[in-house]
């Protein structure tokens, strides 16, 4: 079975535009979270949410692929341009050999709404324009790029909530060791404007604590009140070992395992058995133990009673089955992102993934909040420790860290 490694990676997040600005928020202990006044105006609960810059295009791209992107678009095409500068891939290497493209995508809410505000107010539907068509379909992640990018290869979009990036990370680990591929683009995007996270609010999904903002997002807390919305985009380069050695190119990480399972009970209350038969098979698809994790990177998703939202949560479902796995997992040192990049849908396992791959190369401090009241069920995990591991093994000049997916 083909080997299949990371070789190149990039990220546009709420904690910075680029890899560099991600680490050096993670090193200082950064918030991204802020308030947008427009949430205030348009009648949310909660203003709160993570703050991620637009980025400038026009120096990048001629004006119609501008006008093609949504917004998560162009944190997929920034987060994508750099992933490809990292993996020493550039246009002349995209035009001659054939590269794929697997990317989650969720949603392109506002791209919806204003094609539809322009048609109520002009009467005229000709009006939109053919470039609100491209920004609003879910696949519009993946057909820009790989009009950008000139590439050739599998072209999907994976649309499976906050699942989308992890998915799209296991479909192209598939994808290569099927020798149907050497190369693909994965990545996760999600807008985050204040048009597409209003039936969320109204639900009683996002945290209140408008006083101290920095501390909103409170993972496995159980004074949590609720979660915080952000966006952003993040890319992993994924390639066959051998062809990556081929071309001299970088080797970040081995993708070990991959595991997947559908809740099948309930629509947005998590199944025990679901996230455990996750976790089980990629442990059997990585050849691993549990005992052979140093890390946990948890989803940490706030849920709430009420509006068909059980007192069961993502956190405490995660938690309790991993210690269901194994009862050593109290040795693991288990973590989640969500204190200081919030809630970033399809984009949460690669932004996660390669926040955990840039602190495998740099001791790096906890985010401001610390969980000072874990839950009952969180206590057997070492959720206070303010260090992260290192997770590193040295092969000559090159540092590989095993990240199991």
């Amino acid at each position: 079975m083909r080997k299949v490694v990371i070789t190149g990676m990039g990220i546009w997040s709420c904690l910075g535009k680029n890899l560099d600005e991600v680490a050096e928020s993670l090193y200082k202990g950064k918030s991204g979270i802020g308030i947008e006044e427009k949430r205030i105006e348009y009648g949310y609960r909660s203003p709160l949410t993570g703050i991620v810059a637009r980025p400038e295009l026009k120096p990048l791209l001629d004006r119609r692929s501008r006008v093609c992107l949504p917004e998560q678009g162009e944190y997929a095409f920034m987060a994508t341009r750099e992933a490809l500068a990292n993996a020493g891939i550039d246009m002349d290497y995209l035009e001659k050999n054939e590269v794929g493209v697997l990317y989650g995508n969720d949603s392109s809410a506002e791209a919806v709404i204003q094609s539809h505000t322009i048609a109520m107010e002009k009467k005229d539907t000709t009006l939109i324009g053919s470039g609100g068509i491209f920004r609003s379909m879910n696949s519009t992640v993946t057909m820009n790029l790989s009009t950008i990018f000139k590439l050739r290869g599998i072209n999907m979009t994976i649309s499976a909530a906050c699942a989308s990036g992890s998915h799209a990370i296991g479909l192209g680990l598939m994808f290569i060791r099927q020798g149907l591929q050497d190369i693909v683009i994965c990545g996760g995007a999600q807008e985050v404007n204040y048009l597409s996270m209003g039936s969320f609010d109204g639900i009683s999904t996002f945290s209140m604590r408008t006083d101290d903002p920095t501390k909103a997002s409170r993972p496995f807390d159980k004074s949590r009140d609720g979660l915080v919305p952000s966006g952003g985009a993040a890319t992993v380069i994924l390639e066959d070992y051998d062809h990556a050695v081929r071309r001299g190119a970088p080797i970040i990480a081995e993708v070990a395992g991959y595991g997947f399972s559908s809740n099948g009970a309930n629509i947005s209350q998590p199944s025990d058995l679901g996230c455990q038969t996750a976790m089980e098979r990629a442990l059997k698809d990585a050849g691993c133990a549990i005992s052979d994790i140093d890390y946990v990177n948890a989803h940490a998703r706030r849920r709430f009673r009420g509006y068909g939202f059980g007192p069961t949560v993502w956190q405490r479902t995660s938690a309790y089955q991993l210690h269901k796995i194994d009862d050593r997992t109290r040795v693991l040192d288990g973590r989640s992102q969500r204190d200081s990049v919030f809630h970033t849908d399809d984009a949460t396992l690669l932004c996660g993934a390669q926040y955990q791959l840039r602190r495998a190369r740099r001791t790096l401090k906890k985010p401001q909040y610390r969980k000072q009241n874990p839950r009952k069920e969180h206590q057997h995990l070492p959720l206070q420790l303010l260090r992260f591991r290192r997770h590193q093994q040295r092969t000559g000049n090159q540092e590989n860290v095993n990240q199991t997916i």
